[in-house]
């Protein structure tokens, strides 16, 4: 597809309001997720009127060449509570190996509780996985790329543990535009951010959540950042008149 030319200013990473540099940035999302993990879930499917659940599965069914090997090793990158691992576990043949890796262990802990075995579960810094290189055929993330402190660095860290001619899929919000736009960001920066508030209990991360969208890459300069570090074939399909979008690359 053709993609229009970008239109705001590069952004280097996540930077939650009163956050100075990129670990400051990173433990404030870090306490943000932590706070809110309880009615995190809940939240999501009802923000999203349950629309989250489709483009999980859309995105695991994009991969299905490589669920279906026996020996596949899967990464879901900032998994959360695990649901888009959950998605790729069910699309995926049963000797595939699924893991999730995420830096918030009270989100982990619900993983693991819903996960039941089916997705090994890492409490690691995307930044920085504990892992060996060249150890993954697919690293997927289903909207927490967005909200590392280093876009770049979170990259490089996929290229680094993706095998030669291994996939990378991150699944993010984007900015639709035209009339459906303009409604769309009346819900997403006024009325969701006080629901969000209300049910969650908590100031602060629903409010971030517009900004992080408003902030992150547009498609054409993410694209731009994947290849450069390293990636080849790469592309954005819009989800749901691109409210969301999946960003795709193979390792060269």
């Amino acid at each position: 597809m053709t993609l229009a030319a970008p239109d705001k200013s590069p952004a280097s990473g996540a930077a939650p309001a009163g956050t100075g540099d990129k670990q400051a940035a990173a433990r404030a999302v870090r306490e943000m997720f932590t706070a809110i993990a309880p009615r995190y879930d809940f939240l999501n499917h009802l923000l999203s009127m349950n629309v989250d659940r489709l483009w999980w599965r859309r995105a695991a069914r994009t991969f299905a060449h490589i669920l279906a090997r026996p020996d596949a090793r899967v990464l879901d990158l900032c998994c959360g509570t695990a649901d888009m691992a959950l998605a790729l576990r069910r699309h995926s043949v049963a000797s595939a190996s699924i893991f999730g890796a995420d830096f918030s262990h009270a989100m982990l802990t619900l993983a693991h509780r819903k996960a039941r075995g089916g997705v090994k579960l890492i409490e690691a810094d995307a930044l920085a996985l504990p892992v060996p290189s060249a150890c993954f055929d697919l690293v997927v993330s289903a909207f927490g790329f967005r909200n590392l402190a280093d876009y770049d660095a979170g990259l490089g860290e996929i290229v680094r543990v993706l095998r030669p001619g291994g996939e990378v899929g991150i699944l993010d919000f984007g900015e639709p535009k035209g009339v459906l736009g303009g409604i769309y960001q009346i819900y997403f920066r006024r009325a969701l951010p006080v629901v969000g508030t209300v049910i969650s209990g908590v100031r602060g991360p629903y409010s971030y959540l517009p900004a992080s969208v408003e902030r992150f890459p547009d498609p054409s300069q993410m694209l731009e950042r994947m290849r450069g570090a390293g990636f080849q074939d790469v592309n954005w399909v819009p989800y749901t008149f691109g409210i969301a979008g999946l960003y795709r690359g193979t390792k060269s």
